[in-house]
């Protein structure tokens, strides 16, 4: 055998969205990542099929939204349990769902990783991890009579749902197990419905059928008086008969492009840091693919985790702050879980469940309601939370525009880098004495608000704020309100907590 070593900042295991979408982040921040992936290449399989409004913005505020735009196609809508919710009312630039495959999400985001200077390394499974005071030691098994041994600052498991670091870690996964089967194949058919089926609920089960791409269809079947061994191999037959026993057509199914299974386990990490090891996506949350909340959820996480990791990797900010990311993102999971679970219920068949999705559906008719649940579907409406008490602090900075010097920008713009921006917005000078000891780490940005108002979640509007310290999430650390003095302490305090301590003199 031979062994070999690398040295690195960071190795993040798992190339898919997660993974990528980290080492990303971690590159934008001069971070050296090696991503290693247990697979031989690419496979090409569809899997998730699209991102929402959050998502859409994290990437808008790093400048590559246009690419994936540019392959997908909006729809103003998403659901809950197959009941339709209007995202046209959500108070964001990107009102709607993108419809893109995650086999392409992943190809534009590996594109971008290695425009970064990131390195991806295939047939490189995580098989051991030794941690020591200052780095972490990674096997990696490779082909056949190779291997290597990649020392790292740092090693973050963004290796799914079975994820070998998460077990490796001796991080538990509590949760609950699987209820029903699911079984998802893209194929081609010979006498396909008129019109796409979303969710159709028979006694058995529900299915759906839908063209995602000129020439093949998505086919999924859920049924409820089974939970297949997960070790079983999944066959095209299997789907086929599936789809038999629920609809009573199979349309003509041929040609299998994938057929996979899946369930309505819902399971957490308990911690998502165990020292020197982190966890990320779907190794460190699973759950019932219900709202299409699972790839945007890891999406987001990477994006939490990026900066505070760069940030600590530089020695510009103390290992606690590590800290700060389990106790964001582990509750956004836990809500998650909570309503995939109300919707894996929804789903049953039942005279039941009939009349509860028929109350719902009527609730929906109501601005209100429908709002809330597509806030919580696309995390628009997240908030961390946070010491300041002003009504934007904790949530997503509103996008609005910007009178700069320059001419006009929109707040996005100024996160391209991913760098925090303390955002000035009254000409106060002194903002930039408070912000001196920090100015190596964050961009002081002077402007005016185009519009008197800001929006807040859900559709309240407040006075536009007199300054704002914006973390490279696009969240909001500390407000100073409209009309008054920014308090030079509170800033200090914030820019302590979030960028580490001050440059001395």
């Amino acid at each position: 055998m031979t062994d070999m070593k690398t040295d690195t900042d960071v190795v993040i295991a798992g190339a898919g969205p997660t993974g990528l979408m980290l080492a990303c982040e971690l590159r934008l921040a001069g971070v050296d990542v090696v991503v290693a992936d247990r697979l031989a290449a690419r496979t090409g399989e569809s899997r998730a099929g699209g991102m929402h409004a959050r998502t859409m913005e994290v990437l808008d505020q790093r400048g590559v939204l246009d690419r994936f735009l540019a392959a997908g196609t909006p729809r103003p809508i998403g659901h809950f349990s197959g009941l339709w919710l209007d995202f046209d009312q959500l108070e964001t630039r990107h009102p709607w769902s993108l419809i893109l495959l995650q086999s392409h999400i992943e190809r534009l985001l590996e594109e971008w990783a290695t425009e970064l200077g990131v390195r991806v390394r295939w047939s490189s499974e995580v098989t051991g991890i030794r941690q020591h005071d200052s780095d972490v030691e990674v096997e990696v098994g490779g082909p056949v009579g190779l291997r290597s041994t990649l020392r790292a600052r740092y090693l973050v498991g963004c290796d799914g749902g079975r994820s070998a670091v998460r077990k490796l870690a001796g991080i538990g996964f509590p949760g609950t197990p699987a209820t029903v089967t699911a079984l998802l194949g893209d194929v081609e058919l010979a006498d396909p419905p008129a019109e796409s089926l979303f969710m159709q609920r028979r006694t058995g089960g529900d299915f759906s059928v839908f063209a995602f791409e000129p020439g093949w269809y998505r086919v999924v079947t859920t049924e409820h008086d089974r939970v297949a061994d997960p070790r079983e191999p999944v066959t095209f037959e299997e789907l086929r008969e599936s789809l038999l026993r629920i609809a009573g057509t199979d349309f003509g199914m041929h040609s299998p492009r994938w057929v996979s299974r899946f369930g309505d386990a819902a399971r957490q990490a308990e911690r998502y840091r165990e020292g020197r090891v982190l966890l990320a996506g779907d190794a460190a949350h699973i759950h019932f693919p219900a709202g299409g909340q699972g790839l945007n959820m890891g999406v987001q996480d990477a994006v939490n985790l990026g900066w505070k990791l760069a940030s600590v990797v530089h020695g510009r900010a103390p290992e606690i702050l590590l800290d700060s990311y389990h106790a964001e993102r582990h509750p956004v999971a836990e809500r998650v879980l909570h309503n995939t679970r109300a919707q894996a219920a929804l789903t049953r068949p039942g005279p039941q469940t009939d009349a509860l999705r028929d109350v719902l559906r009527s609730l929906l008719e109501y601005d209100d309601v429908n709002r809330h649940l597509g806030g919580m579907i696309t995390a628009l409406d997240l908030r961390y939370p946070m010491s300041d008490d002003h009504p934007l602090t904790g949530r997503r900075v509103p996008d609005v525009e910007l009178k700069t010097g320059d001419g006009r920008r929109r707040v996005f713009e100024l996160l391209r880098a991913a760098r925090p921006v303390l955002l000035d917005l009254r000409g106060d000078t002194a903002l930039a004495a408070t912000a001196e000891g920090w100015a190596d780490r964050v961009d002081l940005v002077e402007a005016r608000s185009a519009a008197d108002h800001w929006p807040v979640w859900p559709v309240d509007e407040i006075p536009a704020p007199a300054a704002l310290l914006i973390r490279p999430d696009g969240h909001i650390a500390w407000t100073a309100h409209a009309g008054a003095t920014p308090d030079p302490a509170a800033l200090r305090t914030a820019l302590t907590a979030w960028l580490g301590p001050a440059t001395a003199d």
